[in-house]
């Protein structure tokens, strides 16, 4: 079965040795995605909501590299900071997945590389010609 890797512009992907989404036959993971720009600087700097935005517009453009979209996404983990943050959150992911429903889980974390993040996303896609 054939792997396809989608490259990082995070510029922690090199130290650490990660893809920013996989693709092997119909299935996609993308990883843990930070808010921020193709400089590595943090977008919406105290903002979850431009956080998480940020992220997902990320997840968006590596899922279509990989031959997908957010329509195949099955699975999506929201990791916090600080669990209040969740409303401002789940409303902007509602505008990226409302119609969508894949299943969720979100969970407040101790802190991610760099202090400045409040929260990162990672989802799962099935690819599939199916119209079932």
């Amino acid at each position: 079965m054939s792997r396809t890797l989608v490259p990082s512009s995070s510029p922690y992907a090199s130290v650490l040795g990660f893809s920013r989404a996989v693709r092997v036959g119909d299935f996609v993971s993308v990883g843990g995605t930070a808010p921020i720009d193709a400089k590595g600087d943090t977008v919406g700097l105290n903002d979850p909501g431009a956080q998480v935005r940020q992220c997902l517009e990320i997840i968006k453009l590596a899922l279509t590299q990989a031959g997908a979209s957010l329509e195949d996404v099955v699975r999506i983990r929201t990791m916090l900071i600080r669990i209040e943050d969740w409303e401002p959150v789940a409303k902007v992911r509602g505008e990226y997945f409302g119609k969508i429903m894949p299943v969720d889980t979100v969970m407040e974390v101790s802190g991610f590389i760099n202090p400045d993040w409040l929260v990162e996303v990672e989802v799962d896609a099935i690819v599939s010609d199916d119209e079932a």
